[in-house]
């Protein structure tokens, strides 16, 4: 059974604003019950369709590239699987950042079915925690079609000399698309305290994957750090940049636009 996530509810000096995200937190709280309600069955026959599509995609890709792996590919292999994960983690945190601190619930098509989800998560932060694979999983599913769709192509189109020649680049492509596929997964990891397989906790302990505690960062109000949350490697260098709060101020300065105003206004919802 999932575990609590620790709430913000040990915060000092907050101020008004601040206080209103520690009002009523979880499920009970006035807009983490509307906005689960915004799940719908379109929603969930979406999630079903990607991520049937998606593991029958990593499947076939993962067969062919076995098939044409050689010795000789082992060091631009290993390459490839740390800069997967590397970008990986840096687009995990681009799309967290985007979604946490723009746009809003009411967008059309990508409101509900993709910001929701992260309004929701703030407020109620165990919420994901109780989604099952397919509601976990499906968004991520959806956005790493495309490259898999083209390995696959690749793999019935291409020559055996051809292939030979783009195997390294071909690794990269899987390795990153594996880890963009398990992000959320990876995720509700970090979220759930008890009942964790070992060799979860295992890759957490030893931070191949998001850990726990490290993730508890982005969780204090008002959730302006920490965004990366595949293996959570860049979010100490791209704090101490300052990358996201200078790209804040960027899009802020051009737009006019207040960072997570639709964030604070559902967690400020009280009945």
């Amino acid at each position: 059974m999932a575990g609590a996530e620790d709430g913000p509810d040990q915060q000092p000096e907050l101020d008004e604003d601040e206080a209103a995200y520690c009002r009523r937190w979880g499920a009970q709280h006035a807009g983490a019950r509307e906005l689960a309600a915004l799940y719908s069955p379109g929603k969930r026959f979406q999630e079903w369709c990607c991520v049937i599509l998606c593991f029958s995609l990593i499947a076939h890709n993962l067969v062919h590239l076995l098939l044409l792996a050689r010795w000789e590919h082992t060091p631009l292999v290993m390459l490839g699987v740390i800069a997967g994960a590397l970008i990986a983690d840096f687009l995990s945190g681009l799309v967290h950042w985007g979604a946490d601190t723009w746009g809003s619930v009411e967008l059309p098509i990508v409101g509900k079915a993709f910001i929701r989800p992260f309004r929701e998560h703030h407020i109620d932060p165990t919420a994901i925690t109780r989604h099952d694979f397919i509601e976990t999983n499906g968004d991520n599913c959806l956005v790493t079609l495309l490259p898999l769709l083209n390995m696959a192509y690749k793999f019935r189109t291409q020559s055996p000399e051809a292939l030979e020649q783009l195997y390294p680049w071909e690794c990269f492509v899987f390795c990153l698309t594996i880890f963009g596929t398990f992000t959320n997964q990876i995720h509700k990891w970090s979220h759930t305290y008890f009942g964790l397989p070992r060799w979860v906790t295992l890759l957490q302990d030893w931070h191949v994957i998001l850990p726990r505690k490290h993730h508890r960062i982005h969780h204090v109000s008002p959730h302006e750090t920490y965004f990366c949350i595949t293996t959570g490697w860049l979010n100490y260098p791209l704090e101490k940049i300052g990358f996201w709060r200078r790209l804040e101020d960027l899009i802020q300065g051009l737009t006019g636009e207040k960072p997570r105003a639709d964030d604070m206004k559902w967690a400020q919802k009280i009945k």
